[in-house]
């Protein structure tokens, strides 16, 4: 049975296949975005500063902290006593210089009428005899005594601390009945018109934007922001309005700035508006256009190779390695311009040591992806 038995037949073995994930990219046009944080500021903020001296007698309702007002509200005042007595002995010194001048015309006009006797003409005379200086000297205390009334005036009215503009009380420095000297603070206010935020981009954010010109901001001026409010996620919209054109020497990143309008919602066709109000100091969160990317591949972070290399698949479940070319990347893809073609299977698993022309089982062949239309 041994010398008899024939030869068996020789099978080819089967050659080994390694199992990968694949992806079909297509080209697409990307618009990025970049994402930066700030905390709301106003847009003004103003430290209120006694301009007189004296005793707080009233302090309006609106002036608490979070107290809203308008501009030209009264928001406090002082005792009045010593500036009303200085107004009317600057209005006594007025009336008095007023009735020097009276007298000095009639002097004027007698001197004149004495002159004539002399019968040679006034234009002979000399300034003395014609009392010149001394109407000039009356005439200058008259604007004198006009000028130190206005003073009074101003200084009256100073007692009376109005609001600068529309706002907000942020910080309340004085009561009733407390004596206040000229220059000491009396409160901390700031605008409710609108607020800003600005937002530090990094070399890489500047990058990915391609610019800030004054084009890019008109351009894609809106802006939204995100943040959490009375424990809930809201959202507010804002306008890019400038860059402020330095590099921070701390952090060594550039600000843009983003207005927000009517962020307490307080004008009238925004007094009923269910959005939550922005409020100051709220740390947000802003999502900025960036520069558009023409018929890219976005390629998964995992799918590129060394030597700027992507593994593909082609029609025969062979591996193929393709150089490509990267316009641009982030955390989570490689945006590739050129290298691949339309439609292309591209490995995003693992590969050890990717070897063209290896064979490869594909676990996971979706139809498409990335916007393909299909």
């Amino acid at each position: 049975m041994h010398s008899l038995r024939g030869t068996p037949p020789k099978v080819p073995a089967p050659e080994a296949a390694i199992a990968v994930k694949t992806q079909k990219l297509y080209k697409r046009d990307v618009e990025l975005s970049i994402i930066s944080h700030g905390t709301v500021q106003p847009s003004t903020r103003t430290t209120l500063i006694s301009e007189v001296t004296g005793t707080v007698v009233r302090i309006s309702d609106k002036f608490v902290v979070g107290g809203i007002f308008v501009k030209g509200d009264t928001l406090m005042q002082l005792d009045t006593a010593d500036y009303d007595v200085a107004l009317q002995r600057a209005k006594a010194k007025l009336i008095s210089a007023q009735a020097q001048l009276e007298l000095e015309h009639a002097r004027v006009f007698q001197a004149k009428k004495e002159w004539e006797i002399t019968g040679r003409p006034n234009s002979e005379a000399p300034p003395l005899a014609l009392r010149k200086p001394f109407l000039l000297e009356a005439q200058a205390n008259i604007l004198e005594a006009e000028a130190e009334v206005k003073y009074a005036t101003i200084k009256l009215n100073q007692t009376t601390v109005r609001a600068p503009y529309s706002g907000m009380v942020s910080r309340k420095l004085v009561g009733t009945g407390q004596y206040v000297t000229q220059g000491s603070p009396v409160a901390e206010l700031f605008a409710t018109d609108f607020s800003e935020v600005r937002l530090p981009l990094t070399e890489k954010d500047l990058s990915t934007m391609g610019s800030i010109s004054k084009g890019i901001i008109s351009e894609r001026s809106v802006v939204e922001l995100r943040g959490s409010m009375n424990g809930a996620n809201t959202q507010w919209s804002g306008q890019i309005v400038r860059s402020e054109g330095v590099v921070d020497q701390s952090n060594r990143a550039q600000y843009l700035v983003v207005q927000v309008d009517d962020p307490y919602n307080l004008k009238p066709q925004n007094s009923n508006s269910d959005s939550s109000p922005l409020l100051v100091g709220t740390f947000v969160e802003a999502t900025l256009p960036g520069k558009l990317l023409k018929e890219v591949f976005l390629l998964p972070a995992g799918g590129l190779r060394k030597n700027t290399q992507v593994a593909t698949v082609d029609s025969n479940n062979r591996l193929r390695l393709n150089p490509v070319s990267i316009a641009f990347s982030d955390d989570n893809y490689f945006y590739v311009n050129s290298g691949l073609e339309e439609g292309a299977e591209v490995i995003i698993s693992a590969l050890g040591m990717p070897i063209e022309g290896l064979k490869v089982s594909v676990t996971d062949r979706p139809p498409s992806n990335f916007g393909d239309g299909k």
